[in-house]
């Protein structure tokens, strides 16, 4: 794979980046409809390919915040077109790597050595390459280690890369007034957390301490001593990633072993330790020979206060869910129905939330789940189709829910996904033996 010898760093020179693919996508419309005036059967499949294929290339150059977005954005899968999707799932473990010289100068930057006077053997050929790092094998003492390096000028682009990004994400959401400010602050400093890799070894080092009791599950061990704000070192973990495990295998009861390995470990992060590896997508995940799920990458945890937690999980009680008083409060506890909603704007609000959660949380209704089940899946996919053509909507006041809803959501969305395609079925509270 060509690797990367310069990353655009400074705002003119990243906004330039984007501009140029605003462009690309324009012409690609052009195209489109001047196609569609001969064809008027013409579908949009072939736009949209284009589409994401421009949107990626333009993004793969930046990495960084505006790299993660794809990522974010890839693992829903029933609220974007396929073809994005497939675009932007690249994004998770397959963009251009620095080239070798750049690596090298991060580490003469970090530590004041080489990585060939740190370790006893390094590869400057990068093995995984992502949005904000990519890992090198080396060796120490004989043992196999993993060396994630950070990308450079990633964590000064986040405030610029978010502000590029703002204006298109408010016209999306229909977002207004200042009350929007608090979503980008909530994304920004998760995104400036994730650039801290010391901060990411001490969560690392909590969370493998916290869960590796769970079955089923392991977890790399982690070297301070080879780790900085920059680059973070950790055992090579050997797997592959858990979408490739999913493509092959046809073995049920080993997908309902890893299914529930990986549903214990995220119950018992939320109810027990009330903090969450908030980014589950594949490349965060690898399965090995003998079947264990390994987890990988720390460095997003979302904490969850208390005054959130209480609300958000006693929306899953039946009882709540089918009693309007007592569901119109935890609505508003959550800030999804607001002061001052018009009474239509509850009514319709109310109704939405309520068609939205008493689906969601049927995974949570009984004491088994079966996440082969395609109807299941096929319910969100129309709700999500059903909310993107309602027009009502796109008049409505967008800034809906606490700004703690950003990163639950995004592990939920992920979580069912990856549990949907390892077609597991599942002990629901099977955590609480922990």
């Amino acid at each position: 794979m060509k690797t990367i010898d310069y990353i655009p760093t400074s705002k003119i020179e990243r906004a330039s980046k984007l501009v140029q693919t605003g462009a690309k996508i324009g012409v690609n419309y052009v195209k489109h409809y001047a196609e569609k005036m001969v064809n008027p059967d013409l579908s949009r499949d072939k736009l949209n390919e284009n589409n994401a294929e421009d949107i990626y290339d333009g993004l793969k150059s930046l990495k960084g915040s505006a790299l993660k977005v794809a990522q974010m954005l890839s693992m829903d899968k029933n609220f974007l077109p396929q073809a994005y999707v497939e675009k932007f799932s690249l994004s998770q473990f397959s963009v251009p790597p620095l080239s070798a010289p750049l690596v090298l100068k991060t580490f003469k930057t970090n530590f004041g050595k080489t990585p060939y006077e740190i370790f006893d053997e390094f590869n400057a050929n990068s093995v995984n390459a992502a949005s904000i790092g990519q890992v090198h094998l080396a060796k120490k003492d004989g043992k196999e280690l993993a060396v994630k390096i950070q990308y450079p000028g990633v964590a000064n682009s986040i405030s610029s890369d978010l502000a590029l990004v703002k204006p298109i994400a408010i016209r999306m959401f229909n977002l207004q007034g200042k009350d929007s400010d608090k979503y980008f602050k909530e994304v920004e400093d998760k995104l400036i957390e994730e650039t801290n890799y010391l901060l990411e070894l001490k969560q690392s080092k909590e969370v493998v301490e916290a869960c590796n009791k769970i079955e089923n599950i392991l977890f790399p061990n982690y070297y301070p001593e080879f780790s900085s704000e920059k680059i973070i070192t950790m055992d090579w973990m050997t797997g592959i990633h858990l979408s490739e495990f999913t493509a092959k295998n046809t073995d049920r009861e080993v997908s309902n072993k890893i299914g529930q390995a990986l549903w214990d470990f995220y119950m018992y992060q939320i109810h027990v330790l009330r903090k969450v590896h908030a980014d589950p997508h594949p490349g965060n995940f690898l399965v090995d020979e003998e079947n264990h799920l390994i987890a990988l990458d720390f460095g997003c945890m979302k904490q969850i206060p208390e005054e959130f937690y209480v609300p958000y999980f006693e929306l899953i009680n039946k009882n709540v869910i089918t009693d309007t008083t007592k569901f119109n409060e935890k609505l508003f506890e959550l800030e999804i129905l607001r002061p001052d909603d018009s009474p239509s704007e509850i009514e319709y609000f109310t109704e939405m939330f309520h068609d939205l959660l008493s689906l969601f949380t049927k995974p949570f209704q009984e004491e088994t789940f079966d996440f082969a089940d395609e109807t299941f899946f096929d319910s969100i996919a129309k709700l999500g189709e059903r909310f993107s053509n309602d027009t009502n909507l796109k008049k409505m006041n967008g800034n809906r829910g606490s700004k703690h809803f950003i990163y639950m959501n995004r592990t939920f969305f992920g979580l069912y996904n990856l549990m949907f395609d390892l077609k597991a079925k599942i002990i629901v509270d099977n955590y609480k033996k922990y």
